[in-house]
């Protein structure tokens, strides 16, 4: 198996697990999914409650 069949699992900060559980849930697993892409996009390990408004405000949530 090669390396590009795991992927990395991000860290979040209780702060935004608390946002995230803000989220309506039919439409959480698709925001977690789009947040941990941005994280990566910034190269960040860690998600945090200022990503996750971040990417609130991107979205027009």
């Amino acid at each position: 198996m090669s390396d590009s069949n795991f992927i990395d699992a991000l860290q979040w900060t209780a702060e935004a697990k608390e946002k995230l559980q803000n989220i309506p849930f039919f439409v959480r697993t698709q925001a977690k999914a789009r947040i941990e892409q941005l994280a990566r996009e910034a190269e960040q390990e860690v998600v945090t409650a200022d990503l996750v408004e971040q990417a609130r405000l991107e979205f027009g949530q």
